[in-house]
């Protein structure tokens, strides 16, 4: 299984400098590289291994390149080839897409050592500080405050500098599955046990057992983005007024970014922690945000990375995920499947055919519930109807508000 840990880094003004120097020379061989491939014949194009191959000779003629280590240099080769490929997987698929562009300086923010070129030294520090040692740049000092596992196996290093002028430091974690914890067994699964999701509208999420969590509240920050935003339309481009007030604005981004990752991180904590299987829909993000009525809050809720951090946080706390089909859950009755269509002011459900009354959050998180249960082969219990395991008086559903989510689950990731 592979994963990340991100650090802020601290470099000296020394350092700083020879980070920067670094990146504005991978970004130079990533756009040779580039170069490179759109000028070569089209029934000839080169390879990621061809291209590697022509690095020594680059060095020789650009001695810039030379001052790169030889594995964070394939890797910049790597990031082009990778670019490349999804390019084409998106081809593919039918979207309109052209070619990969020129990096400019404001774009290209991070470079990669793999396998070699880096060391970790976790005694140097002190009050949860570490170092870093990148080859042919130095020693950078990082907020150490999440050890890496002792069974994990350090695979790659990142140095990243943000739009804010911040700089981090990411490891690319590998970790042998066999120090994982054990999933639960399938045939012990139950709807005492598991849990549906339902990706709501006037909550954050739904679940089966009727629990429900509130939507963040970014009004502020997005009042202050506004604000900071109107101040930065008043400067003149490229002046050093302009420049301070757009990593304000930055800032402001990368907290709203930041305060929506910690409340996912909370939130999928708390679920494999508290269930042995957790089912959520598979929802189609790209046309949902197309569409006009409340693009700036689906945005917000960002629930392709929210469903990303549950897959990866079950091989770490031993629970089952997996994704269902969201077409029709919310129409088909939990009860007895008959469908009946909703606008979408309408916020209850009830069964013209059986009489089941309830919410119409909880029926689609009933409806997940049991497509779940499907999909891993079990059948729904027998002995577990609809009716005992959400209440069909919306109003005893239990609210779980974000303070009860970070008692219950981890600060951490």
């Amino acid at each position: 299984m592979e994963h990340s840990h991100r650090y802020r880094a601290y470099p000296t003004q020394e350092v700083a400098e020879g980070l920067e120097h670094h990146l504005n020379v991978h970004r130079q061989l990533y756009n040779h590289v580039r170069w490179d491939y759109e000028n070569s014949p089209e029934d000839d194009k080169p390879t990621e291994y061809d291209q590697n191959n022509k690095l020594p000779e680059w060095k020789q003629k650009w001695p810039v390149f030379s001052e790169l280590h030889s594995k964070a240099a394939q890797a910049t080769v790597a990031r082009f080839h990778r670019n490349l490929s999804d390019l084409r997987k998106k081809k593919e698929k039918g979207y309109n897409v052209g070619r990969l562009k020129r990096q400019a300086p404001t774009e290209y923010r991070s470079v990669t050592y793999n396998q070699s070129g880096f060391n970790l030294d976790e005694k140097r520090g002190r009050d949860r500080f570490a170092y870093v040692r990148f080859s042919k740049i130095g020693w950078v000092k990082i907020r150490y405050h999440r050890p890496i596992p002792d069974h994990a196996i350090i695979k790659e290093v990142t140095f990243k500098k943000e739009t804010t002028g911040e700089w981090f430091v990411s490891f690319g974690l590998g970790t042998d599955d066999s120090d994982l914890p054990e999933k639960p067994d399938v045939d012990s699964l139950g709807a005492s046990n598991s849990v549906g999701i339902d990706l709501g509208i006037q909550n954050y999420i739904h679940t089966s057992d009727g629990k429900t969590v509130d939507w963040l509240d970014l009004e502020d920050e997005y009042e202050r983005l506004r604000r900071e935003q109107r101040k930065l339309s008043r400067k003149e481009m490229e002046s050093s007024n302009y420049e301070k007030q757009r990593r304000k604005v930055a800032k402001v981004k990368r907290h709203i970014k930041r305060k929506v990752l910690d409340y996912q991180h909370k939130i999928t904590t708390w679920l494999v922690r508290e269930y042995d299987a957790v089912f959520v829909e598979d929802l189609d993000v790209k046309e949902m945000l197309e569409q006009s009525h409340n693009a700036r809050n689906k945005q917000d809720a960002a629930w392709r990375q929210f469903t990303t951090l549950l897959e990866y946080k079950a091989d770490l706390y031993g629970c089952h995920v997996k994704q269902v089909e969201a077409r029709g859950t919310t129409k088909e009755c939990a009860s007895c499947g008959v469908e009946t269509a909703k606008p979408i002011l309408v916020r209850e459900h009830s069964c013209p055919s059986c009489g089941f009354e309830t919410d119409r959050d909880a029926n689609a998180a009933m409806n997940v519930l049991q497509r779940g249960f499907s999909e891993l082969g079990l059948g729904w219990p027998e002995d577990t109807p609809v009716e005992t395991v959400t209440a069909t008086d919306t109003t005893h559903f239990e609210s779980v508000s974000a303070s009860h989510v970070v008692e219950t689950g981890s600060l951490g990731a």
